[in-house]
């Protein structure tokens, strides 16, 4: 019976350290007496929203220092239109932290898409975008060629005071551009900077010749190129 109550003893206090811990850890009582009052950013931002944010906090600070379940905070912080990456983090006594980092916009990418500096696609649904993003395309797995192209024509065109707007490689891996011309260039699977530096080199004398505007240039000829003016709709080749 001695030895009988001991253990019932033994276990009532092991029950009495460890209950409270269990109430802390699952917000019990953590909530209550060990509240996150205060959010803080320990970084600027400039396009997520400040409110949005606040929001999305706010039920992982009423879980309490001891019971915020700081991973799905990161997780639901990084899913907030522009975020790239979050951390959470508690300060003693009454502090949830966020740190984040924003995407930086360089071009839409395909429809319902856009394409940090950094190189990563990120969702453009519920985002203001910049009017003056180009817009790429192609395979995801080819972002890379299409940036390197986009730049490459990019230079190319700005001595001749135009703008590419567009570039997007197909799945067949046919490029086309557009100008800020409204002009559309194709350029087709191969050689295409070669052609491409063909046609800007002869692009001043043929504009020179014409009173239309450009609308279509077709560079998928050997040994030179066909053209279609706004304003006659008619096909001239030009030898380059």
């Amino acid at each position: 019976m001695n030895a009988l109550l001991r253990l019932l003893g033994w276990l009532l206090a092991v029950a009495l350290v460890v209950l409270p811990v269990v109430g802390l850890l699952n917000g019990w009582v953590g909530a209550e007496h060990w509240p996150l009052s205060k959010l803080r950013a320990t970084a600027q931002f400039q396009r997520v929203d400040e409110t949005l944010l606040r929001d999305t906090l706010m039920p992982f600070a009423r879980q309490g220092y001891f019971a915020v379940d700081l991973d799905a905070a990161r997780a639901a912080v990084a899913a907030l239109p522009w975020v790239e990456h979050a951390e959470v983090r508690k300060r003693w006594p009454d502090v949830l932290e966020v740190h984040l980092a924003e995407h930086v916009p360089f071009a839409r990418w395909d429809d319902n898409q856009l394409l940090s500096e950094q190189g990563r696609l990120f969702p453009a649904a519920n985002i203001d975008i910049p009017a003056d993003l180009p817009l790429l395309g192609g395979p995801d797995t080819r972002i890379d060629e299409v940036v390197e192209l986009y730049n490459q024509t990019r230079t190319m065109f700005a001595p001749l005071g135009l703008e590419v707007r567009e570039a997007r490689l197909d799945p067949r891996g046919s490029w086309t551009l557009r100008l800020d011309n409204g002009a559309e260039v194709i350029v087709g699977r191969h050689e295409a900077r070669g052609r491409l530096n063909r046609f800007v080199r002869l692009l001043p004398q043929l504009l020179a010749q014409q009173t239309q505007v450009l609308a279509r240039a077709d560079l998928r000829y050997t040994n030179g190129f066909a053209l279609v003016w706004a304003d006659s709709r008619e096909n001239h080749e030009s030898q380059g």
